[in-house]
């Protein structure tokens, strides 16, 4: 009887036994080294991912292809509503993600940095050790006039 679980397991029956020495056991193993193998040439490598050290440059969003939901999600949020602000107020690759003075950790800043460059207000690039940023204003004001302006506007609510 063949059964193949949610994750995409072969399941005991099909294996061809309940211990772990029948013939079916081997192959389950060898498939699975197969999807490991899969995954691992998946991974990013040579010269590009190297030139980075441990990590892979950002992914950008053009904010030719955002929508307009995207961006107001984006901007709808306090803490990158702060973000941009203060990317506003710095000269272009200024500031690094490591210099913004906010009250969450390094895995809620990350996402939230994710969401911005999803939403074609940000670019990042790494500078040595360290990932500068800068606010895609031109660009996105070219495809949502005037509301980077209103987002930035003094008196609203941070």
């Amino acid at each position: 009887m063949s059964a193949v679980t949610a994750s995409g397991r072969v399941s005991r029956s099909e294996w061809g036994g309940e211990h772990e020495g029948g013939q079916g056991a081997h192959e389950a193993r060898a498939d699975e080294k197969t999807r490991a193998g899969v995954a691992a040439e998946a991974q990013p490598s040579g010269p590009a991912h190297q030139a980075h050290g441990h990590r892979t440059a950002p992914e950008h969003t053009h904010p030719d292809d955002v929508s307009l939901t995207t961006a107001l999600a984006a901007l709808a949020d306090p803490m990158r509503l702060h973000l941009i602000r203060e990317l506003a107020d710095a000269a272009d690759w200024e500031h690094t993600c490591s210099s913004f003075d906010v009250p969450i950790g390094k895995a809620a800043l990350s996402h939230h940095f994710a969401v911005l460059r999803a939403a074609g207000l940000l670019e990042q690039r790494d500078v040595g050790a360290k990932r500068a940023n800068r606010l895609r204003r031109e660009e996105f004001e070219r495809r949502f006039p005037g509301l980077l302006t209103l987002a930035l506007r003094d008196g609203q609510p941070c």
